[in-house]
């Protein structure tokens, strides 16, 4: 499915291809609320790195998030790349070399209709914010970390994927 996006004030657009349009996984960890906002998680989408096409990429800022593990003593640089609109700071799609072919749009930057998920994934729940809801449904999975099903094993189980 062609996804098109934009950020807020219309400096950038993009258009990527993804076989795994569903908006179905809520990340609940500080760094998807602190830099997303809206109901304390944000929703990524699987894309192809490689159809990506950006209008506006002068203004564009990257974003590394500082990390840091409770048994942790120091912070570490997060190798993924947040990419924001420099101008309004609308979040845009995060991307990870360790994963080159793979770039996961915010569904919150998508301007395409997206289809409706059958069942949502909640994240990270181990960092969700006290005062955050989980709005779980019947079907719905809840996970404190990172699940073992990836974005493409969710689609392809449900038999939603390409």
């Amino acid at each position: 499915m062609r996804l098109e996006g934009s950020c807020q004030c219309g400096a950038v657009r993009f258009e990527v291809e993804s076989p795994h349009p569903y908006p179905y996984q809520r990340c609940y960890c500080s760094i998807c609320r602190k830099t997303q906002g809206g109901g304390g998680y944000a929703i990524n989408l699987g894309a192809e790195n490689a159809s990506l096409r950006v209008t506006g990429r002068r203004n564009i800022t990257v974003y590394h998030a500082r990390m840091k593990e409770p048994e942790d003593a120091r912070a570490h640089r997060s190798p993924a790349e947040r990419h924001f609109c420099a101008v309004c700071g609308s979040a845009l799609w995060l991307y990870d070399a360790r994963w080159p072919e793979l770039i996961h749009p915010f569904a919150s930057a998508i301007d395409t209709a997206l289809p409706e998920a059958p069942e949502s994934t909640h994240i990270m729940l181990e960092f969700k914010a006290p005062w955050v809801a989980v709005e779980a449904g019947p079907r719905d999975r809840q996970h404190q970390r990172y699940p073992e099903e990836s974005i493409a094993e969710w689609h392809d189980r449900l038999g939603l994927g390409p």
